[in-house]
């Protein structure tokens, strides 16, 4: 297992000193070494600080009520002890570009609880959170052996998103997202809400993930 961690944090090493080109691998490896950084900032650096060195200027987050991250993480204190996270599967758009990722985390209390983290490229290549969202469970999602990871398809449909158009010549503007991947957030006054993804499969639009959370959880 440290052997296989140490590769993918090679693999996210060699994403962010390599020029990044107008499109790049989807590769679900690269968002799982993210999370691991991610997870180890935080045990390093402090909780919201690793919440606020990855995050895009854009990103929102739920504290219940949505809220634009940056703006909220420069007014909280880090906990003594960071929450600690893994992920389990990582869904990644046909180009790219866009990624979501999906798992468990642990208080130091030993609450437990799962987590949605939306990821986007920045203009470096470089992956940034832009939406981070979790609750609490009573017992922990089941935790499959291995992290995984799917890729939607850029295959054309009858009715769905257009495969991603080509990169243009140097200096052009970059393509737009393929829309392989899309993503949803809705919150209600009263701190319910819903996060949802859905995958493009080459026929039809796939839900991977339908996270729903209670009022006053």
């Amino acid at each position: 297992m440290r052997a296989r961690l140490a590769l993918l944090a090679l693999g996210a090493a060699a994403l962010v000193a390599a020029k990044p080109p107008l499109r790049f691998q989807p590769d679900p490896s690269s968002v799982i070494a993210a999370e691991i950084a991610f997870n180890r900032l935080a045990q390093q650096k402090g909780q919201w600080t690793a919440f606020a060195e990855t995050a895009a200027d854009d990103a929102v987050m739920f504290v219940p009520q949505r809220v634009l991250a940056k703006d909220w993480l420069k007014k909280q204190a880090n906990p003594a002890v960071s929450v600690s996270w893994s992920p389990s599967i990582v869904y990644v758009s046909c180009d790219g570009n866009l990624a979501a990722s999906s798992g468990n985390w642990t208080q130091p209390d030993g609450t437990v609880g799962y987590f949605t983290t939306i990821w986007r490229r920045d203009k470096k290549g470089r992956w940034q959170w832009i939406l981070d969202h979790g609750d609490t469970l009573a017992t922990p999602r089941a935790t499959p052996e291995f992290m995984s990871g799917k890729v939607a398809t850029c295959k054309r449909g009858p009715d769905g998103p257009p495969p991603p158009p080509a990169p243009g010549k140097k200096g052009d503007m970059p393509p737009p997202p393929d829309e392989s991947l899309v993503w949803n957030a809705d919150g209600a006054t009263d701190g319910s809400r819903q996060v949802t993804v859905r995958m493009w499969t080459g026929a039809a639009y796939e839900t991977v993930i339908d996270d729903r959370v209670k009022a006053g959880s």
